[in-house]
């Protein structure tokens, strides 16, 4: 048996050291929160997508009596950038999060099934998907999805 280390980089800066480009995502995902459906967590979670031909993909999570039939604003805004531009790579996807009245203090971290998401669009254009998380306090950059879940899978893994 061995064991391997994986270690993940991110950033964690303020608004004031992010670039234009990066605060006006920002605002974006933060404007989408006021389009989120959560009547049951009221956790409001909105999304924007950069793609690289410069349009922005908005999204916020839609909740459902049925719990699992509602989607996290990653997906929502990921699906619809694949669904409307299936030829044109995802550069910058941010998220923020709002809860009690405010936006969270430290950034909200995607799940499980956002992550898997995350890394399949990274994938699927083979480059890498700058990942913003706003919080009021901090904030964190990853550079690309896979450094939210360094052990993926892939299409490849289906293959026997």
């Amino acid at each position: 048996m061995k064991n391997i280390e994986i270690k993940t980089k991110l950033k964690v800066c303020t608004m004031d050291e992010l670039t234009a480009e990066e605060k006006e995502l920002v605002e974006i995902a933060k404007h989408q929160t006021e389009n989120s459906y959560c009547p049951y967590s009221r956790f409001h979670v909105g999304a924007a997508a950069k793609l690289d031909n410069g349009v922005i993909i908005r999204g916020a999570n839609q909740e459902n009596a049925a719990y699992p039939s509602g989607l996290c604003a990653e997906r929502t805004t990921l699906f619809a950038a694949g669904a409307n531009y299936p030829e044109v790579p995802v550069n910058t996807l941010c998220i923020a999060c709002f809860t009690g009245g405010h936006f969270t203090e430290t950034p909200g971290a995607p799940c499980g099934a956002c992550r898997q998401v995350m890394i399949e669009t990274e994938h699927r254009y083979g480059k890498p998907m700058k990942v913003i998380l706003y919080g009021e306090k901090e904030i964190f950059i990853f550079e690309n999805a896979a450094d939210l879940m360094p052990v993926g899978f892939f299409s490849e893994d289906l293959k026997g």
